[in-house]
């Protein structure tokens, strides 16, 4: 695809959520399930994924969206870190549910509006267990799984982020 071919795919959406500002808010989603041992399966249906474009950026809907992959990062992480506490704490999970969902507004990202930002402006990740643990060792089961699922504190963190670029003709 050429920025020409691009263009001709965005701007009737740069114009639709320039006229009606809440048709750029998308909920995107993830979910898994805890698995056997301290795992997570993601309902993905992707042995490997090609990532591309959103369809409310110009994607087709075919590739794997990088905020559907950054979501089902956090449900992935949380799901396996909530298995690895309630195991380390004595709490046995029949069953486990992971969901995270969250908000993005596409005229950040597409350049509509400067006011906007680009990323999510709200996730909200759930967990659905059935376990014969009382209320204070689920929320302790909580609390821990907070502070010790990688992605969910790279998230609230605000982790700092350097890049690089590298322009060589030797990867040609």
């Amino acid at each position: 695809m050429n920025s020409e071919e691009l263009k001709k795919i965005q701007t009737p959406l740069k114009d639709k959520y320039r006229e009606a500002p809440d048709s750029a808010v998308y909920t995107l989603k993830a979910k898994g399930k805890l698995g056997e041992g301290i795992s997570c399966k993601l309902e993905t249906g992707r042995a490997l994924a090609d990532a591309g474009l959103h369809p409310a950026t110009g994607g087709n809907g075919m590739l794997a969206c990088s905020g559907d992959l950054l979501l089902e990062a956090l449900v992935a992480c949380a799901g396996v870190t909530l298995g690895a506490v309630a195991t380390s704490i004595g709490i046995n999970i029949k069953e486990g549910f992971v969901r995270a969902e969250g908000d993005l507004d596409f005229r950040g990202t597409l350049g509509v509006s400067k006011e906007i930002p680009v990323g999510f402006k709200d996730i909200r990740l759930f967990f659905d267990l059935n376990s014969d643990a009382d209320q204070e060792k689920i929320q302790t089961l909580l609390k821990l799984t907070e502070r010790y699922c990688v992605v969910y504190q790279t998230i609230v963190s605000g982790t700092k982020i350097d890049t690089k670029i590298a322009n060589s003709s030797a990867f040609v």
